[in-house]
C-alpha cells in the first residue's frame, strides 16, 4: 500500500470540513493533491476551463449552497488567475478557501520557473488569512485556520503548499511535543442578538418616525417574514440593495424594488421622502441614492460591526444576526397608527410597475432588452435558480425580473466583474442538479468567459437529474453599459472601436456542442423561446438579438444629471444615436420630465 502523504491528509481534512467539491485546474504544482483526490474519490474535483472561472465557481458555491467554496490551482499563472474570483468573494463577503501549489521549498528564492511570492500576491485579497506551509505538521493546522477565518470573517483565505510538502509523508496526528500544533476541524455559528437596551432605543427611533423606509441586503436572508411583519407594524415602505433583491417577495404592494443607480423610480421616491431609515444586512455603495444626511434618523442591523455606520449616519447601530434581531425588535415595536405614508409608497410602486411595463413593451430594433429579461417573469419554475452576469443585463434584472418567492439569484455585485454568470450558474447547478438553472448574460460577458464555460456545461449536463440550464444572451454587439457610462458620466460619444463586439452565433455554437440554440429577434419569438427552453431535455442558449439604443437611465434624476447623455448622443452620428435619444426622451417623459431640446 502506498504511503499516506500530506496531500491525502489534506483531502481527508476537506471532507471533514464538509467540502463536497473542489473547483480548479490541474498543473504540476498540485499533482500530489490531484493524486490524493483521485485516490479518495471525494470531494469531487470540478475542472473549469480557466482558474478565474474556478474561483468564481467557488464563490457561486458559497452563495447558492452556503458554507465554504474551495478552489485549487497550481503556482505561477494559475495562482494569478484566481485573483479576480477571490476579490469577488472578498467584496461580496463570501467564505472561500484557495489551495495553491508552489514550487519545491528548496528552490524558493532562486527566481525559479513560475516562482511568485504567493504570500505577498494573496496578501490583500486574502488579508484575513494567507499562509504557506513549510513542514507537513503545519498543513492540518493551516487548513483548519483557513476555514475558520473564512467562515468567521466571511472572506477568502489561502493556504500555499510547496510541492515537496504535498508529497511528504503525513505527520503523526497524535504527536504531542513542543512546537507541534494539533487542531481539529469544525465551527458552529452562534446566535448574535443586540442588548435589550439597544433594541429598546432602536424601537424608540423607529416608532417616532412618520415615514419609515426599510432597506434590505443579502444579510437579511432568512428574515423575510419578520421583516414583512415589522414593516406592517411601522407602516413602512421596503426597498432592496441589488444583492438583497431575492430576500423579499417583490409582489408585496409596499416593496419598491431595487435601490440605486440601476433601481426603480419608486425606490428613489422612498429614499427622498422618508424621515426614518432601517438598514438590514446591507452595505450598498450607492450612497447618493440614500436619504440626504440629516434627513432621516437611522437604525442599522449587521452581523459585522465593521459595516455599521459606514454608508449613512446611524443613530442606533445593532450588532446581530438579521433574523434574530428583527424578531427581537418585534417584541418591542408596537403597531403604529396611520396609513398615509404606506398609501403613498404603494402609489409609487403602482406607478413604477406602469413605467416598467411601458418601457419593456416599447418597440426596439429588433428586440427590447428590457422585455428579454422581463419575459421569464411568471415563467420561472418555483424551484429555479438564477445567475446574472455583469453589464446592462444587471439593470434589466434589477428592474424587470420578478423572482418567485424563495428563488435564489446571485451576481458579482460589489466587484461587478464580467464573466461570473456561467461559473455561478454551474456552481449552483452542481450543488442542486435537480433544480432548473437560468443564466442571464450579455454578449461581452459571454465572449469573456461564457463561451468557454459553456463547454463545461456540455461536458456535464447528462449527469444532472434535471437537464434544464437556460442561458439567455443579450446580443447587441456592444459593451452597452460602458457605452452609456461614457455618455452619462463623461458627456462623450460612444467610442465604437472600444465598444463594438464581434457578432458571434451563440445559438449555433450551442448546437455545435450538442445543446439547443434558439435565435430570437421579436417578442413573440422570445416568449416561445423561454417556454421551449424551460421545458427542454437539455441545456438551451437563447440568442436574443437586442437593441443597444435602449438607455441605462438612473431613476428620478433632474435634467442636469442626464445632460451628459444628451451631449454624448448629440456628438454621435448615425441612426443608432438618434434612436437612443428618442428612447431616452420617452423614458424621461415616463418619469414626468420634459427635457429641453438641444
Amino acid at each position: 500500500m502506498a504511503e499516506r502523504t500530506v496531500s491525502d491528509l489534506l483531502v481527508e481534512r476537506l471532507a471533514q470540513w464538509g467540502v463536497d467539491r473542489v473547483f480548479g485546474y490541474s498543473g504540476d504544482g498540485v499533482d500530489p493533491v490531484m493524486g490524493a483526490l483521485r485516490r479518495a474519490g471525494k470531494p469531487e474535483f470540478v475542472q473549469a476551463r480557466h482558474e478565474e472561472a474556478a474561483a468564481f465557481m467557488a464563490v457561486g458555491h458559497a452563495k447558492y449552497a452556503g458554507g465554504v467554496g474551495v478552489c485549487l490551482s497550481t503556482q505561477g499563472p494559475g495562482a494569478v488567475h484566481l485573483l479576480n474570483g477571490l476579490y469577488d468573494a472578498k467584496l461580496d463577503s463570501k467564505p472561500v478557501v484557495a489551495i495553491v501549489g508552489q514550487q519545491a521549498s528548496t528552490v524558493l528564492g532562486s527566481a525559479y520557473q513560475q516562482e511568485i511570492d504567493l504570500v505577498r500576491l494573496f496578501g490583500d485579497v486574502c488579508a484575513q488569512f494567507v499562509q504557506a506551509a513549510y513542514t507537513p505538521e503545519q498543513v492540518p493546522m493551516l487548513l483548519d485556520r483557513a476555514f475558520r477565518a473564512a467562515l468567521a470573517t466571511r472572506s477568502p483565505t489561502c493556504v500555499i503548499l510547496p510541492h515537496d510538502v504535498q508529497s511528504a509523508p503525513a505527520p503523526d496526528p497524535h504527536a504531542h511535543a513542543h512546537g507541534v500544533m494539533v487542531t481539529s476541524p469544525g465551527l458552529r455559528p452562534a446566535h448574535v442578538v443586540p442588548r435589550e437596551e439597544d433594541l429598546r432605543e432602536a424601537a424608540e427611533v423607529l416608532t417616532a418616525g412618520e415615514r419609515v423606509a426599510i432597506m434590505v441586503g443579502q444579510g437579511a436572508y432568512g428574515a423575510a417574514d419578520a421583516i414583512v411583519e415589522l414593516a406592517d407594524r411601522l407602516g413602512a415602505g421596503v426597498t432592496a440593495s441589488l444583492l438583497g433583491k431575492p430576500v423579499l417577495d417583490e409582489a408585496l404592494p409596499f416593496h419598491t424594488g431595487v435601490m440605486g443607480h440601476l433601481g426603480t423610480t419608486a425606490s428613489a421616491e422612498l429614499m427622498r421622502g422618508c424621515d426614518t431609515l432601517l438598514l438590514i444586512g446591507t452595505n450598498d455603495p450607492w450612497t447618493e441614492f440614500y436619504p440626504k444626511p440629516g434627513q432621516a434618523r437611522a437604525v442599522q442591523i449587521d452581523i459585522d460591526g465593521r459595516r455599521l455606520g459606514v454608508r449613512y449616519p446611524v443613530e442606533v447601530p445593532l450588532l446581530g444576526d438579521a433574523a434574530e434581531t428583527v424578531r427581537a425588535l418585534l417584541d418591542v415595536v408596537p403597531p403604529q397608527a396611520g396609513r398615509a405614508w404606506r398609501d403613498q409608497v404603494e402609489s409609487w410602486v403602482r406607478r413604477w410597475h406602469e413605467i416598467a411595463g411601458s418601457r419593456a413593451a416599447a418597440p426596439a430594433e429588433p428586440l427590447n432588452p428590457q422585455y428579454a429579461v422581463r419575459a421569464p417573469s411568471g415563467r420561472l419554475p418555483a424551484d429555479a435558480q438564477v445567475a446574472v452576469d455583469v453589464g446592462s443585463v444587471v439593470y434589466w434584472y434589477a428592474r424587470h425580473l420578478r423572482l418567485p418567492r424563495g428563488v435564489p439569484a446571485h451576481l458579482s455585485s460589489t466587484l461587478a466583474s464580467m464573466g461570473c454568470g456561467l461559473p455561478y450558474g454551474l456552481a449552483a447547478k452542481l450543488a442542486a442538479p435537480g433544480r432548473p438553472q437560468v443564466v442571464l448574460t450579455g454578449d461581452g460577458a459571454m465572449q469573456m468567459t461564457g463561451l468557454a464555460e459553456l463547454v463545461t456545461v456540455a461536458a456535464r449536463w447528462r449527469d444532472w437529474a434535471d437537464p434544464r440550464f437556460v442561458v439567455c444572451v443579450l446580443n447587441n454587439q456592444d459593451l452597452a453599459e460602458v457605452s452609456w457610462e461614457q455618455r452619462e458620466m463623461e458627456g462623450e460619444p460612444r467610442f465604437a472601436t472600444s465598444q463594438r463586439l464581434p457578432d458571434v452565433p451563440y445559438a449555433r455554437y450551442a448546437e455545435l456542442l450538442g445543446l439547443r440554440g434558439l435565435r430570437v429577434t421579436s417578442p413573440q419569438e422570445l416568449d416561445a423561446a423561454w417556454d421551449e427552453a424551460l421545458a427542454a431535455d437539455r441545456p438551451v442558449v437563447i440568442d436574443a438579438v437586442v437593441d443597444p439604443a435602449v438607455p441605462l437611465l438612473p431613476p428620478g434624476q433632474p435634467a442636469e444629471k442626464v445632460r451628459g447623455m444628451y451631449a454624448g448622443l448629440a456628438a454621435e452620428d448615425g441612426p443608432l444615436a438618434r434612436r437612443a435619444e428618442a428612447h431616452l426622451r420617452r423614458e424621461r417623459a415616463d418619469e414626468g420630465y420634459d427635457d429641453p431640446a438641444g
